[in-house]
């Protein structure tokens, strides 16, 4: 198994991606005084016996509550197993391993007062494959993901359930299994696992990380959409977009160039083609791609610095013995990140949506109605149209933004909060939807690609088309169309579509 070593501050967006797809991650040697330091200071600090909010204090509305001594290993095992109060499905095993990751680089920093004992047990529980059994329902994204993060740090003490081995079972057997004893939290250790946006960031990672894959997979069906229309290339000219100067659109009309260079298809209506203008559908993938690209490279650059910071509370700054009480606990800027991507996703799934309809219909696409040889016998593409429209118009009651949204909590003490977790979380839901429309796409683009043999398109769109063409045939007669579609999907999925599209740095 690959293995991502994290430096403080320094992971980038390929080594989530990395963890994401499988890799497992530690923390660098080097980051280990720095975490002794910090640990240290938390001793130094009790020592003094002032009150510090989240060490010797009760929490939230309760900070003026001082706790004694002799209570504080019951304080941080307490506050894991009151504010493990999550619902709802279980987090997919990837993105709990992803958000385990973000807590150990968030740890690296040596800022939150953790023992190194702490951070071995992550990193361990990683190692061995023991994944927390996580409830994805219960964050508003401030005070940090609470409720998610704290069913981590109760599987590490051995509370709650852990997955290994693909099997749920409870936590401390999962641990004995494992040769693991449960933690016995330290004073403020509950509090810094059960801070942070960890939750909200490692979902809106995985959103970006699907819908790069969708981003560059619509490229492709977008440009074998345009030969099946016999559509005009002009409109991917750089210098139009070299006039209008935004980077993401000018990428994209590189790439579609690209994708249809030596296309035959192409060559052959060159001239004496009436058409004056194709449909928006085709002519503004530029604009429209380029857009949603711009967005999710910003997206990109926001959840790489929220990844290699510091965000739960109170910090700890072991040179001066202080721990500071702020918000980087609270979401917004993950927040922000994930409206766009949905936004993104969105778009891309809305503009293929429309090339398929412009396919299906033969006043715009020159094509035979709904794509097939025999229309009215048989109904062809009908449906599978009707199918991305309705998986578009979920995707558009989706994409509204959950950042503008706030309800107070824990008796108005946390009284504006992010909604980053829930905005964050339906990403891989919207990016299914949109793999769905593009599956369709593909499907229909190929279809509409097949009319015009013996003539071929371009040497890469022609490999799209023939993995395809592996797995589902031509359609000549109507048949069972799920499987087709299903098929498709599982190629998007696997991103060897995505991969034939040349465009650097998607986020």
């Amino acid at each position: 198994m690959t293995e991502i070593i994290l430096k403080a501050g320094e992971a980038t967006l390929a080594d989530w991606r990395a963890i994401y797809r499988g890799a497992n991650a530690r923390l660098d040697a080097a980051t280990a005084p720095a975490i002794a330091a910090s640990a240290a200071a938390i001793e130094r600090i009790l020592a003094r016996g002032a009150p510090v909010y989240g060490i010797n204090t009760g929490f939230g509305k309760l900070a003026s509550v001082r706790i004694g001594d002799e209570d504080l290993a019951t304080l941080q095992r307490n506050i894991v197993l009151s504010h493990a109060a999550g619902v709802g499905d279980p987090m997919p095993v990837p993105i709990a391993r992803l958000m385990m990751a973000l807590k150990l680089a968030s740890f690296a920093h040596g800022a939150s007062g953790v023992r190194p004992e702490t951070v071995a047990m992550l990193e361990t529980m990683l190692a061995r494959g023991l994944t927390p059994v996580i409830p994805a329902q219960g964050s508003v994204g401030a005070s940090g993901d609470l409720a998610p993060l704290s069913h981590m740090a109760a599987a590490m003490i051995g509370v709650g359930e852990i997955i290994s081995d693909g099997i749920a079972m409870p936590a401390a057997a999962a641990l004995a299994a494992a040769g693991l004893e449960p933690l016995t939290l330290g004073p403020k250790e509950g509090l810094a696992l059960l801070n942070g946006t960890q939750f909200s960031c490692a979902n809106a990672l995985a959103g970006l990380f699907e819908a790069e894959n969708l981003f560059r997979t619509a490229l492709v069906t977008g440009a074998l959409s345009t030969e099946a229309a016999k559509g005009s290339d002009a409109p991917f000219d750089p210098r139009i977009h070299a006039l209008r100067r935004h980077a993401g659109q000018i990428a994209v009309g590189e790439a579609l160039r690209g994708l249809m260079a030596g296309s035959a298809i192409r060559a052959s209506h060159l001239e004496g083609d009436a058409r004056v203008q194709d449909p928006y559908c085709l002519r503004c993938q530029p604009q429209v791609m380029g857009a949603a690209l711009d967005l999710l490279r910003q997206a990109g650059h926001t959840l790489a610095t929220e990844a290699n910071g510091v965000s739960d509370n109170p910090l700890i700054f072991a040179d001066t013995d202080e721990a500071l009480s702020g918000g980087n606990f609270h979401a917004e800027p993950v927040a922000f990140a994930a409206d766009m991507i949905a936004m993104a996703i969105c778009e891309i799934g809305s503009i293929a949506e429309r090339r398929i309809a412009m396919l299906v219909d033969p006043a715009l696409s020159g094509l035979p109605a709904f794509l097939t040889p025999h229309p009215g016998l048989n109904s062809g593409f009908m449906i599978p149209q009707v199918t991305a429209a309705a998986l578009v118009s979920e995707n558009k009651q989706r994409a509204y933004p959950a950042s503008v949204d706030s309800i107070p909590t824990s008796a108005n003490q946390e009284d504006h909060v992010s909604m980053a977790a829930h905005g964050a979380r339906r990403l891989l839901a919207m990016a299914e939807n949109a793999r769905g429309v593009i599956a369709i796409e593909y499907l229909a683009a190929a279809q509409g690609s097949d009319f015009h043999a013996p003539l071929k398109s371009s040497e890469v769109l022609e490999a799209a088309r023939a993995l395809l063409r592996e797995q589902v045939p031509t359609l000549g007669e109507d048949r069972h169309f799920h499987p087709d579609i299903a098929a498709a999907a599982a190629l998007v999925a696997g991103g060897r579509i995505a991969a034939l599209a040349a465009l650097p740095g998607v986020a």
